[in-house]
């Protein structure tokens, strides 16, 4: 087991996934998006070089799954987007003077725990920033850093590139490992076919959950 913590920044689950709405319905969304954070969770219990699991959060329901596999909930910087709430978790660890922090998005639900293993296992010793991308070499859907505040970090639309360059602004070269689980996020519709087709979707709540939908991509 490693030093390394797991932050999970969760907005709440009324409203979102919006982009999604030329398919899915306001109470669909909802149910996809704790869906999705149910089978991040899973593989995050499994994996097994993980010091712990921080959730950064103001939905009671996200809260609940958090506390069912004994992660541990905190609301620093939960009201300010993605970023912010990553920042919140990342500075809570900091002050505690954990080692590092890996964060990953809720709505991935293809990851394996043996993906999480694999990418904390290419994390090299500090100062150290391991990234793994999202499909579209757009967003940045694992960021590993070591010490925790090593790195500044600003996630959005196009975050892969620019923390990459942040890493090597701060003399560190990163550490890059493709995971295709990790790669697959779910916010536009195309990416609901792209994950239906992925061999790793079949097993997920998530698969389950939109094969009942019934819906057509």
């Amino acid at each position: 087991m490693s030093d390394i913590w797991a932050v999970i920044p969760v907005k709440e689950f009324e409203g979102a996934k919006h982009r999604l709405s030329p398919l899915l319905s306001p109470e669909q969304r909802q149910a996809l998006a704790e869906t999705m954070l149910t089978d991040v969770l899973d593989a995050l219990a499994g994996a097994k070089r993980l010091a712990g699991i921080l959730m950064i959060t103001l939905e009671p329901r996200a809260k609940a799954l958090a506390e069912r596999i004994g992660a541990r909930v905190e609301t620093e910087g939960a009201r300010e987007g993605h970023t912010g709430a990553v920042v919140g978790g990342l500075r809570i660890l900091a002050r505690e003077g954990k080692g590092g922090f890996m964060t990953m998005p809720g709505d991935i639900p293809a990851v394996r725990a043996a993906e999480i293993d694999a990418v904390l296992t290419a994390h090299r010793p500090a100062p150290s920033f391991t990234i793994s991308p999202a499909h579209d070499d757009l967003g940045s859907n694992a960021v590993l850093c070591s010490p925790p505040d090593l790195v500044p970090l600003r996630f959005g639309e196009n975050s892969y590139f620019p923390h990459l360059d942040a890493a090597r602004a701060q003399g560190i070269e990163p550490t890059i490992l493709r995971q295709p689980g990790i790669a697959m996020d779910i916010d536009h519709p195309v990416d609901v076919r792209m994950f239906l087709g992925l061999r790793q979707s079949y097993g997920t709540k998530t698969r389950s959950l939109l094969e009942h939908f019934d819906i057509r991509v």
